[in-house]
């Protein structure tokens, strides 16, 4: 019986030991979890027409630093990452926003992810100057202007305070978040669909907190215009639909029932088409909608001289008026 028990567990031991050595420890019970594959075997991680895409994202990953940095706290990429400035010129007009507590933590914790996202970015597909941008309260102000209509008597101050930030946050990242996901079906490598993904995320994330905190304030009067926060983003939206010129690919925090979730709700917290989807835009229509001209070919708005990239040099060289 001893004999025979003792051969048991030889050949258990033995057994234990196959399992180690051809599973790398990796087995079921083992403390060392199976972790991967992290990506498919594809040896290509990164295609040339990616990087293309990507830096042309750079242009508004840039444009989020510097308002986020500056309102938060009073200076940007010079002072916070100056290595990723790359020579570029300051932006026009940034300066820090009269925050409340929680919204100044909210936007600095945005300023440092989009630092995180241009260093991202830079190191994995290469990179240009920062662009010459245009953030001051002139230029909001004009936005404003135009989705309304007319001039806002006084004009429109997106550094006043926490709500007026707000709403000028509003105009900014979701237009990113749009970029990604139409450049989505044109990423090939896995590296760079692995940045996108990590990038969507937490782009779709500050959308988020940012409608959030409007839709709880949907019903307040923004001082000392007799609209509403709600009509707020509806006008803004309508101006970038507008300007965009591919249809609807933008609401305001309320909506009818028509374009609400499954057509049953008029909350609108997070901008959403068909079966929930979010929008996609291409780099035609960010162009035409970051210029403020409705025109890919001619600068103005967020950036007087044009963006930087290939894609957009390319637009904007190739223009014959």
């Amino acid at each position: 019986m001893g004999a025979l028990l003792s051969n048991f567990f030889l050949s258990a031991l033995f057994m234990l030991m196959f399992l180690v050595i051809n599973s790398g420890g990796n087995f079921p019970g083992s403390l060392e979890p199976v972790c991967g594959p992290t990506h498919p075997p594809d040896p290509i991680p990164i295609y040339p027409d990616d990087v293309h895409l990507f830096q042309f994202s750079l242009n508004l990953e840039h444009l989020e630093a510097e308002f986020f940095l500056y309102g938060a706290l009073g200076y940007g990429l010079d002072e916070v990452a100056p290595e990723l400035v790359m020579g570029g010129p300051p932006p026009i007009g940034a300066q820090k926003a009269n925050l409340n507590k929680l919204v100044n933590r909210i936007i600095e914790e945005f300023g440092y992810q989009e630092v995180g996202h241009i260093r991202a970015i830079k190191t994995t597909v290469g990179g240009f100057p920062r662009p010459l941008m245009n953030l001051s309260a002139c230029n909001f102000a004009t936005i404003m202007n135009e989705a309304f209509g007319y001039p806002l008597d006084p004009p429109f101050d997106p550094y006043a305070n926490s709500l007026n930030y707000m709403l000028a946050s509003y105009v900014i990242p979701y237009v990113g978040l749009t970029g990604y996901v139409g450049a989505n079906p044109f990423i090939k490598g896995w590296k760079s669909k692995r940045l996108l993904a990590g990038l969507l995320g937490v782009e779709a994330g500050q959308d988020a907190v940012i409608r959030t905190y409007l839709y709880e304030r949907q019903d307040y009067i923004v001082y000392p215009y007799d609209y509403t926060v709600a009509a707020f983003t509806e006008r803004i939206s309508e101006l970038r639909n507008e300007l965009g010129m591919c249809g609807i690919k933008d609401e305001g925090i309320c909506v009818p029932p028509y374009l609400g979730a499954e057509n049953r709700t008029t909350s609108n917290i997070l901008s959403a088409g068909d079966n929930s989807l979010s929008y996609g835009r291409t780099p035609r229509e960010i162009l035409r909608i970051v210029y403020g001209t409705g025109n890919e070919h001619v600068p103005g708005g967020f950036f007087p001289r044009g963006e930087n990239g290939k894609i957009a040099r390319e637009l904007l060289y190739d223009y014959k008026p």
